[in-house]
């Protein structure tokens, strides 16, 4: 009688047990806190709060800003998305402008905590109790008071960057590679449209790309009269390319991530074309500025004045059930602001207080102050 352990195959050789496989996330994206997915950021914080909850863009999705009137806010948002891509090492892809749009896009602004830091530190410092306290930092015994060389607050803080419109992205910050695709004229010809080369080139570039690398996007001023020809806003010309990113985005649903920007002014919502082209994106935003009056001196009280509304007609979602937020944003009436140093910062909408700037209660009031002394003895 043998002494064999039960259940082993005479023979076969013991399984290895291999070290676990860890995802890798590309730099600049973070898991979504409702579903897991990747997101990455667009450049303005409150713009990433506003995204259905998922604190960040979904990779994979596309997102179209209108905007009304003449102003540029969507261009500035647009720029945003792209310096934020330069910054990660992103791979950024330009329709409608050339390589020279990188000199347009904002530098990096310095960061508003070096000055509270410094303020904590000093003040920590002076508020010692006892003497004994400044002789144990002397000591070889690590101070809990020493920051950490990483921690999650700086992780959560490189996300998403802080930029400045008065400065210009230096080529030291830039690790990512802008690639600009200026629209020529329109030969009638298939193979020359340059829509149809911009997404052969995009596709090429997605397929031999490693998987870690996340692309961007950014079509400004879709259908402009300034950058598109006649030809290029044929219905057949815009919904075909749009049907094609959509279909890329479907298909590199953890590399590519995609923004466009149109003037309402000249195609509004009401046309065939627009509604189709809000078809064709996850989630659209409107922004409608407000009537400044440059003419009036400017109050230091009112420079949180709002500038502008903000209509959100759909959000990025991960399926048709929904996985967003509820739907508090629609009841909900908001606004913008743009500041050179803070960038455009999203806020609910409040109607400021109304002042007393009537004089007659003033004389009333003077008059009656006038019949007492009357009465007075």
């Amino acid at each position: 009688m043998s002494f064999r352990k039960r259940g082993v195959v005479i023979g076969t050789p013991k399984p290895a047990q291999g070290a676990p496989v860890k995802a890798v996330i590309p730099n600049g994206a973070r898991p979504s806190p409702l579903d897991g997915r990747l997101t990455t950021s667009t450049g303005t914080s409150s713009l990433d709060q506003l995204l259905a909850g998922h604190s960040g863009m979904p990779l994979g999705t596309t997102l179209l800003i209108e905007e009304n009137g003449t102003t540029d806010f969507g261009g500035t948002l647009i720029r945003y998305f792209a310096a934020e891509g330069l910054v990660q090492g992103h791979a950024v892809h330009v329709l409608g402008c050339d390589d020279s749009w990188r000199r347009e896009l904002p530098g990096l602004g310095s960061a508003g905590n070096e000055k509270t830091t410094k303020n904590e530190s000093a003040s920590d410092s002076k508020m010692k109790i006892a003497w004994r306290y400044e002789t144990l930092g002397n000591r070889s015994v690590p101070n809990r008071d020493q920051p950490l060389p990483s921690t999650a607050a700086e992780d959560s803080q490189a996300f998403c960057h802080t930029f400045n419109l008065s400065k210009r992205l230096e080529a030291k910050d830039i690790k990512g590679q802008l690639s600009g695709y200026p629209v020529g004229p329109f030969m009638g010809q298939a193979s020359s449209s340059p829509f149809k080369m911009f997404v052969a080139k995009l596709s090429a570039s997605l397929e031999t790309t490693p998987p870690s690398t996340v692309h961007r996007v950014a079509i400004p001023n879709l259908l402009s009269p300034t950058v598109y020809t006649s030809l290029a806003c044929h219905p057949q010309e815009v919904l075909q390319l749009l049907h094609a990113l959509r279909g890329l985005s479907r298909r590199f649903a953890t590399k590519l991530v995609i923004m466009i920007t149109l003037p309402v002014s000249l195609y509004p919502r009401a046309a065939g074309l627009t509604r189709w082209i809000e078809l064709l994106n996850d989630g659209v935003l409107e922004l409608v500025p407000l009537q400044q009056r440059p003419h009036l001196e400017k109050d230091p009280k009112k420079e949180d004045k709002a500038q502008g509304m903000l209509k959100v007609h759909s959000l990025p979602i991960f399926h048709e059930k929904g996985g967003g937020m509820d739907e508090s944003w629609r009841r909900e009436d908001l606004s913008f602001k743009l500041s050179a140093s803070s960038g455009l910062i999203i806020t609910p909408y409040s109607l400021p207080p109304i002042e007393d700037e009537d004089p007659k209660p003033s004389a009333e009031k003077k008059k009656q102050e006038e019949a007492k002394k009357s009465l007075e003895f």
